[in-house]
């Protein structure tokens, strides 16, 4: 019956769009990694695409993961896909609409006005990882990602195409000061409804960015077009989708899958550059985050990851060999 009902879903996916047989190409990270542009149906911008990136195991297996990406983010973490590859997964990724591969120049980049745009580009992924052969599927969001990745969870109840829910420092808190929360939040919400387009600048730290990128403080290669250090300015629309959907998480969110929510165990506020930024969160507020994945209904766990930054699989060696070594633990107990 499960079999059946994925099925299905599959089928109502791929008539919904275009693509037909599904075509990849070789990726821009190379080594094996290969990409497919899906089609979307427009929206208020015009066109719209979503990217799927992909390399599969060595050796034939029934077990995928989907990584969602960040907001000012898209998929360039090789080591992560390797990891999960040494571990049996075929890895597959995801740019969402108007991020990284799948952004167009007829689209503001990061542009949305409600989180469940996204939903039609991980309906399409999940299904497409299920007619590739594999039958158990660990979803995983970071940040806005993750904030996407349970929303989603929870919209999807009793259809999932997914076995296991992995949230890497979810977005589930704005990192603002409470009385901009209580003054000005409430009015960009409001004149949203009207003047989705009106641009405003979110003024987070460029230091994190620099934390991360080789050419900068950090070890990570990526390209600065598609992930800057500074992040481009968002809409009314933006922060307006991000708020509703945070407050959807205060009122509770049913989610049918095992779920792992993994946040570093300190926020950091640095204004000028020092190695304390390798240390913890420079993006969010993770006591906001913990408390608000406790309004997770469902077999949930938390932890705080010591000497964890905002992505945790970006952190120094030390701490990253540890949040696989927890996260592939916590796997082999759910996705099976």
């Amino acid at each position: 019956m499960k079999t059946l009902s994925h099925l299905l879903i599959l089928l109502v996916c791929l008539q919904n769009h275009t693509f037909g047989q599904v075509t990849y190409f070789a990726d821009i990270l190379g080594k094996g990694f290969k990409q497919a542009t899906i089609v979307q149906q427009p929206d208020y911008e015009g066109s719209v695409t979503c990217t799927i990136i992909r390399k599969q195991t060595p050796e034939k297996s029934d077990k995928a993961v989907l990584y969602v990406h960040g907001f000012n983010d898209y998929f360039f973490q090789e080591e992560m896909a390797e990891r999960f590859i040494k571990e049996g997964y075929n890895f597959y990724a995801i740019d969402l609409r108007k991020y990284g591969r799948s952004w167009l120049s007829s689209q503001k980049i990061n542009n949305v006005r409600d989180l469940s745009e996204y939903y039609p580009d991980l309906d399409t992924a999940l299904a497409l990882i299920k007619s590739e052969g594999s039958d158990k599927v660990l979803l995983s969001g970071h940040s806005l990602g993750g904030l996407i990745v349970s929303l989603y969870a929870d919209a999807r109840g009793g259809k999932e195409l997914f076995d296991a829910v992995l949230l890497n420092s979810p977005l589930f808190s704005l990192n603002i000061k409470s009385g901009l929360k209580k003054t000005a939040l409430p009015l960009i919400v409001k004149r949203a409804e009207k003047h989705p387009d009106t641009s405003i600048d979110l003024g987070l730290n460029p230091l994190y960015g620099e934390s991360l990128h080789k050419d900068a403080h950090g070890e990570w290669a990526y390209s600065l077009g598609y992930k800057p250090h500074i992040a481009p300015p968002v809409n009314y629309g933006w922060v307006r989708a991000v708020t509703l959907a945070q407050e959807k998480v205060t009122q509770g969110l049913q989610i049918n899958k095992p779920v792992l929510v993994l946040h570093a165990a300190k926020s950091i506020e640095e204004k000028k550059w020092s190695d304390i930024m390798f240390t913890g969160d420079a993006i969010l507020d993770v006591a906001a985050v913990d408390t608000q994945a406790r309004n997770i209904i469902g077999q949930y766990s938390i932890q705080a990851v010591q000497g964890g930054m905002h992505d945790l699989i970006l952190s120094k060696k030390p701490v990253r060999d540890d949040v696989y070594s927890t996260i592939f633990n916590w796997a082999k107990r759910t996705v099976r």
